[in-house]
């Protein structure tokens, strides 16, 4: 626990924050640089096939420790962070045991994790990880990052672990809807994938969603109400209208999640 908690606080420190005007691939060099340094750190484990591509992404295998021919599998991790908050100079706090109540964020006072916020209920005694208040703090995916690495370090030295092949994958902008858009699937040479990028604990989300965005402009027809009639166009009316269209019961928000619950 202690080498991951490192690997963690060390990845959240390098500035991947995406940049969603950015024309090149990945968005932000910060990607680049955590990417590199993640291959050098596979390496380093035996990892003999680590490599960053011209886009960025990484792939790397975990070697079969059976003779029996078995399903590779791949582990998937995006290496960019939120462009909605700033990412650069992260400062990670390690809040152990805690002990309940509110967490204030220590750069930024004004900055409290309340008690009543329903995550924390279950997490008294645990170890948390928090910004300092004043950045992001990007877990969102780095956590996944480095229990990839983590696990990779784990299995390179405990051959005795009966698996088949393993592949690693990590991708860039995933954030800004572009993670896949370089991925080739040849190349990453899997049956089926997991990707670590999730919620609680001894969850499997066994569903997906497209997170790319679209711009929607909407533009009426201003005029002076006294001459209004049958002239005037309100873009809020039309707003309403195109949101009337889209379809109720395909959205996140109306269709129960899949996640079925495993005992670890």
């Amino acid at each position: 626990m202690d080498t991951l908690l490192d690997r963690f606080c060390r990845y959240v420190q390098v500035d991947t924050q995406a940049d969603e005007k950015a024309t090149t691939y990945p968005s932000s060099p910060g990607q680049l640089k955590l990417g590199a340094i993640m291959v050098e750190e596979l390496k380093a484990l035996g990892v003999k096939d680590a490599a960053q591509d011209n886009h960025g992404i990484i792939l790397a295998t975990l070697p079969a420790t059976i003779q029996k021919a078995t399903p590779t599998i791949a582990w998937i991790a995006h290496l960019d962070t939120s462009p909605e908050t700033n990412g650069r100079n992260v400062k990670p706090i390690v809040h152990w045991n805690y002990a309940g109540g509110d967490i204030v964020l220590p750069g930024d006072k004004t900055k409290v994790i309340h008690a009543d916020n329903p995550e924390l209920s279950g997490l008294k005694g645990k170890t948390i990880i928090t910004s300092d208040g004043t950045t992001l703090l990007g877990a969102d995916d780095k956590a996944g990052l480095a229990v990839i690495l983590e696990t990779a370090a784990y299995l390179m030295a405990h051959s005795e672990i009966p698996h088949g092949p393993i592949r690693l994958c990590f991708t860039c902008d995933e954030e800004v809807g572009h993670g896949v858009d370089h991925v080739d699937l040849k190349k990453l040479g899997a049956g089926v994938a997991y990707t670590l990028d999730g919620g609680g604990a001894g969850e499997i989300d066994v569903e997906t969603f497209s997170a790319d965005l679209a711009v929607v402009r909407i533009a009426g027809i201003n005029i002076h109400p006294s001459i209004g009639k049958g002239k005037m166009v309100n873009a809020v009316r039309l707003a309403g209208l195109f949101l009337e269209r889209l379809p109720r019961q395909r959205s996140p928000a109306t269709r129960p999640a899949s996640r079925p619950s495993l005992d670890f």
